[in-house]
């Protein structure tokens, strides 16, 4: 019996990798903002059609970066979802800022836009939302509300990248949204991160908090810290953007048939396709209301049978024990991520996923009723 992870990070031919990186044997430039730093900044802003795309070793730092960026006086307020990765909410308090926790839907598991503007005080400063499982935010409700109260938005898009609106690049929505590249996700650089933005004046801000404050070799003009992404990083994100079309259309055959295999069984929801939405398959999200086993239950059941799922997003984040004693903590006070972090599990997804291991997997739910 062979064993499924619930992700499996692509990669390129080997041969294609090996020839990617086989000038820095001659170069011997591996980090500081080298050709393939360049050349893969380059190919990104291309991809997203993005005016500035900033790159970062990884999406946490890239976040804390973009918040600090934008000055808030310490102590602020931040309205965000509980239903997100630590990092999300850590970024947040990392920058002496104040996580504001809105509940999401119970449609598409994003923030619930009807929610937030009972949360906004004279010390709110901005709107940290959360696109989730390749699903998008209410893009147009969060501006115009950001808009009619003078926030700022920054949107964690971790699971979004290459997801488009209309037409539009997840990486144009809000004043900045930050993707992250880690190998877990639909298009990974090893480890790694971006921010994107259209606004110039924070271009030489953020690439000063990411390397030193370093503008020469006798320059420092700005206590900043080190979050370069190095040369190999920017090498396997060439390698993999060259292929990332056919990846997702990959992942779109594995989400088709376990749509076809668990759509309609009671007890279990499947999430909604998203209108006007072109996705990137990023994960699959399976709620378990109902059903013959709960969800910790079905978790145990899989891995009997060496098929690894994933409880996400559980614990929610205003559950966490260092968040216990901030404003609007605790699950409770959000009860539609609290019922839905008890319930969902997102089952393997992977573009190399064979289709009788999506069965096999499916068949093991199904005998469960």
């Amino acid at each position: 019996m062979n064993q499924i992870l619930v992700s499996r990070s692509s990669m390129p031919d080997f041969d294609e990798y090996c020839e990617e990186i086989k000038k820095m044997w001659d170069t011997h430039w591996l980090t500081n903002m080298g050709e393939e730093h360049r050349k893969f900044q380059s190919d990104l802003e291309e991809f997203l059609d993005c005016r500035h795309v900033v790159l970062y070793t990884n999406g946490h730092l890239a976040l804390e970066n973009i918040i600090a960026a934008m000055q808030f006086e310490p102590g602020s307020e931040v309205i965000t979802t509980p239903f997100t990765f630590a990092s999300t909410t850590h970024a947040i308090v990392r920058n002496g800022l104040v996580p504001i926790f809105c509940d999401i839907n119970d449609r598409d598991y994003t923030i619930d836009v009807d929610k937030i503007e009972s949360l906004i005080t004279d010390r709110t400063v901005a709107i940290l939302p959360v696109h989730v499982y390749g699903n998008i935010c209410d893009v147009e409700r969060i501006r115009a509300i950001a808009d009619a109260h003078g926030l700022k938005v920054i949107y964690d898009a971790a699971h979004a990248f290459a997801v488009k609106y209309h037409g539009v690049s997840t990486a144009n929505f809000g004043d900045a949204s930050m993707f992250s590249f880690h190998a877990t996700k639909v298009f990974n650089t090893i480890e790694g991160g971006a921010v994107c933005f259209s606004n110039d004046e924070l271009v030489s801000t953020m690439n000063d908090m990411k390397n030193f404050g370093i503008r020469g070799p006798e320059s420092v003009v700005f206590v900043g810290g080190n979050a370069k992404m190095s040369e190999f990083q920017a090498a396997m994100g060439i390698c993999n953007l060259r292929h990332l079309e056919e990846e997702i259309a990959k992942r779109k055959k594995v989400v088709e048939r376990y749509r076809d295999r668990l759509t309609g069984i009671k007890g279990l929801k499947l999430c909604a396709e998203q209108a006007g939405v072109e996705s990137n398959y990023a994960y699959f999200p399976v709620v378990f209301d109902g059903y013959g086993m709960n969800r910790d239950e079905v978790f145990d059941r899989l891995a009997e049978n060496g098929i690894g799922a994933r409880k996400y997003f559980y614990p929610l984040t205003n559950s966490f024990e260092c968040y216990r004693d901030y404003p609007t903590a605790g699950s409770g006070k959000t009860p539609v991520a609290a019922y839905l972090a008890d319930r969902v599990l997102t089952l393997p997804l992977y573009a190399d996923l064979a289709l009788e291991d999506v069965d096999r997997i499916c068949d093991i739910i199904i005998k469960i009723k």
